[in-house]
């Protein structure tokens, strides 16, 4: 049999394309923000803080082929619209991904997570398991750094209601502050030139629009959501894979190896040196070819 060709990677998206592709379902817990490529089994892509769907543009095309991928847009986050009264907690935004698929038919999928992400996937995981056919998880929160020690002046700040103007607003207005070591960029990523001018306006003109919502979701992390799922993740049957960026000042590696530990399926961790964060954006092929060979495997 002749060898296949090497796969090459998919063009992303870039904001035009993602607004036009943006659709909204409505649930008890929102209309919630969704942008949706190819067909077949689903995988759901779950962002990090402050970010939103717009973080996999650069993933989805690469596996449309493969999986019907969502990005959805959490609760409180991106351009989801928030039911009234509606928690913007984790539990709750497990639970909104549950009525989601089940709005859109879909019995179970494959989940791709980073940042705060990871912790609802965790939640999805134990709260429906009957819902997960695999997770892959990035730097996010685990039961014993869960929110990180870097979120506490962020919940300080939301507190005082001063979070969006002190940080996000700044930010926004000047992408060279954002961009520097004392910015988004230096903290969770690894380029100098990320995230891009059209990422800043994506990620943060929707939080400072709405900063009441801002406030609430960041004020919503400083429970620790996973605290005692440890038994729980131990008896989860659901083939995992980790994929750590090792340069992350918010996540320690002790959290890839806590997850490996963790769930009895494991895959093992695959260490990324030079990225932080937000490195599923920078580096959008490993994450594709960390998907296939999960979903393969599986």
């Amino acid at each position: 049999m002749a060898a296949s060709k090497a796969r090459a990677p998919a063009k992303a998206m870039n904001a035009k394309q993602f607004n036009a592709a943006r659709r909204y379902l409505r649930t008890a817990y929102g209309n919630i923000a969704h942008v949706e490529q190819g067909s077949g089994e689903t995988a759901l892509f779950l962002h990090g803080f402050p970010l939103n769907g717009f973080q996999w543009r650069g993933v989805l095309p690469q596996l449309a082929d493969a999986r019907r991928c969502i990005a959805p847009d959490f609760l409180g986050l991106g351009y989801t619209e928030v039911a009234a009264g509606q928690s913007v907690a984790p539990a709750a935004q497990a639970d909104m991904l549950a009525a989601f698929m089940d709005a859109l038919g879909i019995a179970r999928a494959d989940i791709v997570a980073n940042d705060s992400g990871g912790a609802v996937a965790q939640l999805l995981a134990t709260r429906h398991p009957e819902r997960v056919r695999t997770l892959l998880l990035t730097n996010c929160d685990t039961e014993h750094e869960c929110p990180p020690a870097a979120m506490a002046p962020v919940i300080a700040m939301s507190r005082e209601g001063t979070y969006v103007g002190k940080w996000l607003r700044p930010w926004l207005e000047d992408k060279t502050l954002a961009r520097s070591p004392q910015g988004l960029g230096g903290m969770t990523y690894c380029y100098p030139d990320h995230p891009t001018d059209e990422a800043i306006d994506m990620y943060l003109s929707p939080l400072v629009a709405h900063a009441e919502r801002t406030h609430a979701y960041a004020l919503a992390l400083e429970e620790n959501s996973l605290a005692g799922i440890g038994p729980r993740l131990a008896a989860c049957t659901v083939p995992l894979r980790v994929v750590w960026g090792m340069s992350d000042p918010i996540f320690s590696p002790a959290g890839a190896e806590y997850l490996d530990r963790a769930f009895p399926r494991s895959r093992g961790v695959r260490r990324i040196a030079q990225a932080k964060l937000f490195f599923p954006e920078e580096f959008p092929d490993v994450v594709a070819t960390e998907a296939r060979a999960l979903w393969a495997a599986s």
